[in-house]
């Protein structure tokens, strides 16, 4: 590591901002539909990273410009709006606990449709993972098998991102992360116009609490997506991807701090359950 104290200071901007994800997505469903904040998010990406996706898409091959927008439909845009049609019911520490699933998601599609071969402690990296998972929704309170139902769309959007990450690594090796998400992102610019549009987004009153959303949703896409997919291609190139993957374990606990301090319920069984899935995502990363 080149510059030790650099990069914690970007695994720390970068666990805040990823970790702050959850909280803004429940400020901005306070007036506005899951549909409109998650498609707020990714156009509010877009147009903060068009300055990179104009020169990117010149540089990437036209015959991988398809692969790119798969790239973005499995992890993005497809996972904005499961997660916030989840948080319509989960609380915003759950969220961020889920998410923390994506690693062992990225092991497991791996398996599945990438015939990518796995070591014996990746495997049971993954069983331990699912275990706190399963733990997670054992006991009764706030997180129970009640909302098993709206955990499931947090569940396809980390299988989702895990399946993205080995469809990368096949079909787009070479070509950087950052103008993968720019052109990406730039692609999906007018399909969120559309989809605010049908959704009535431009016909509501502008009131104070639609006027917050709005900018809480927006602040979700310019700083959660489009800030911080810059600062971790900066992480990853300054100290290598096993550091920058380790951003995972941080994003749970700042998506718990701000549930606390929203005055989300949050106990000794669900910080067990997180526990055991982070221990899981470390026994996936150590023998990568």
């Amino acid at each position: 590591m080149r510059k030790p104290f650099f990069s914690w200071f970007l695994f720390i901007i970068l666990s805040f901002i990823w970790g702050s994800s959850f909280i803004l997505m429940k400020e901005g469903l306070k007036a506005l539909t899951p549909y409109q904040v998650a498609t707020l998010r990714i156009l509010s990406a877009g147009v903060i990273l068009a300055p990179f996706g104009i020169s990117a898409y010149k540089k990437i091959p036209k015959t991988k410009h398809w692969p790119v927008l798969v790239s973005g439909l499995l992890g993005s845009f497809f996972p904005a709006y499961l997660f916030c049609l989840a948080e319509t019911e989960l609380n915003s520490a759950l969220a961020g606990i889920l998410n923390a699933l994506t690693p062992l998601f990225t092991i497991a599609t791996g398996i599945m449709f990438f015939q990518q071969k796995t070591k014996t402690q990746q495997t049971v990296g993954v069983i331990v993972g699912f275990a706190g998972l399963i733990l997670l929704f054992y006991h009764k309170g706030e997180f129970s098998f009640a909302h098993i139902g709206y955990a499931a769309y947090i569940l396809l959007a980390t299988f989702l991102y895990g399946l993205n990450v080995n469809y990368v690594r096949k079909h787009l090796q070479g070509i950087g992360s950052l103008h993968i998400a720019s052109v990406a992102f730039g692609l999906l610019v007018i399909p969120c116009l559309i989809i605010l549009a049908f959704t009535g987004y431009f016909s509501q009153t502008f009131s104070t609490a639609f006027i917050h959303a709005s900018l809480f949703s927006a602040l979700l896409g310019i700083m959660g997506t489009a800030v911080a997919t810059i600062l971790f291609y900066v992480l990853l190139k300054e100290s290598g991807a096993l550091f920058a993957s380790m951003v995972t374990y941080g994003i749970p606990f700042v998506a718990v701090g701000w549930g606390l301090l929203a005055g989300e319920a949050f106990g000794w069984n669900q910080l067990i359950s997180l526990l055991i899935i982070l221990s899981g995502v470390y026994l996936t990363n150590k023998f990568k």
